[in-house]
């Protein structure tokens, strides 16, 4: 794969000086679940590496979930085939199907809708082939219910601890969302999300490190990093976190899949682009505390923001 510029292609998630928690979706362009990066392979092998390490934090799902784990499957598969044919083809006979990954030199062949002809389940299979986490929330009783996802890159929640959770007990943490009704009105969004309009967002988190696993299970390692930023390491050590969340609705089951690509850039290459350094410097003076809390950034907010000071006043911008 070529090598693109990390600048260009990195999804930079502000747009004005300053940052509330929002329901900042917007429609999507043409209906694509996935994206390749030049980062696929190693994404890949960790996402592999991971679950085999440990199944039971990187991947759970309910009994019920299987006839919309298949739709999953195809979806994702329709995807891949669609947008990157050159590295992947699916060869359909009625029910046997054969999948061919071209950049990992895999073929695997199966019966639609019989479990026994995966190595593992729909959702589980067709995520080690994707550089996305995907979660699967159900509908019902005019609700969401997380009951399957593949995670292997959190940031800073557990997929085992909130399986079977309502979409509004998953978000409860998030200081303001319930006091704002946020979480009523997004719920709401989300259940009129229709099959064949897909949507997509951004979230994003500041982390000392560039860690892609920062599960709540093991904070322990990653968690002590916020103690050790210093104004001399931040730019390589601190990376901006993006999370590009797209929401589709499964016309047969009726549920929503979530695919989330994470991304990360380290500050020294981020603030490269002087418009974006000026503009999260800005935010970040300005973020309020409650979200600097939650976001897990008091302890190394203010070393970053004399970084990017430094970094703007060393260029003349200011």
């Amino acid at each position: 794969m070529q090598k693109a510029d990390e600048l260009e292609t990195f999804p930079y998630p502000f747009k004005g000086e300053v940052y509330r928690y929002s329901n900042n979706s917007i429609p999507m362009d043409y209906p694509m679940s996935i994206e390749i990066t030049p980062g696929y392979i190693t994404e890949i092998n960790l996402k592999r590496g991971l679950l085999k390490k440990h199944p039971e934090r990187c991947y759970q799902s309910l009994p019920h979930t299987l006839q919309g784990q298949w739709e999953i499957l195809e979806i994702i598969m329709e995807h891949l085939t669609t947008y990157y044919p050159n590295n992947f083809h699916l060869d359909k006979k009625n029910e046997n199907w054969t999948f061919e990954n071209k950049i990992l030199q895999e073929n695997q062949t199966f019966i639609f809708g019989d479990e026994s002809t995966l190595p593992c389940e729909p959702l589980d299979f067709i995520g080690r082939h994707v550089q996305e986490d995907l979660i699967f929330m159900m509908q019902k009783d005019g609700d969401l219910f997380l009951d399957a996802g593949q995670l292997c890159f959190p940031a800073n929640w557990s997929l085992a601890f909130d399986l079977g959770m309502s979409f509004k007990e998953i978000h409860r943490p998030i200081p303001g969302f319930k006091e704002e009704e946020l979480d009523e009105r997004i719920l709401q969004f989300l259940l009129k999300l229709e099959a064949g309009n897909p949507w997509w967002r951004k979230n994003w988190s500041l982390m000392a490190g560039n860690r892609l696993d920062t599960s709540l299970e093991t904070f322990d390692v990653w968690g002590k990093g916020r103690k050790e930023v210093t104004l001399a390491n931040a730019g390589k050590f601190v990376h901006l976190r993006v999370e590009v969340q797209k929401l589709f609705r499964l016309p047969r089951s009726g549920g929503l899949l979530f695919t989330i690509h994470t991304h990360l850039i380290s500050l020294e290459k981020l603030t490269s682009n002087t418009e974006w350094a000026e503009q999260f410097y800005k935010i970040l003076r300005e973020l309020p505390d409650h979200i600097v809390e939650y976001k897990g950034l008091a302890l190394f907010r203010n070393t970053v923001i004399d970084y990017l000071k430094d970094r703007l006043e060393s260029r003349g911008v200011w």
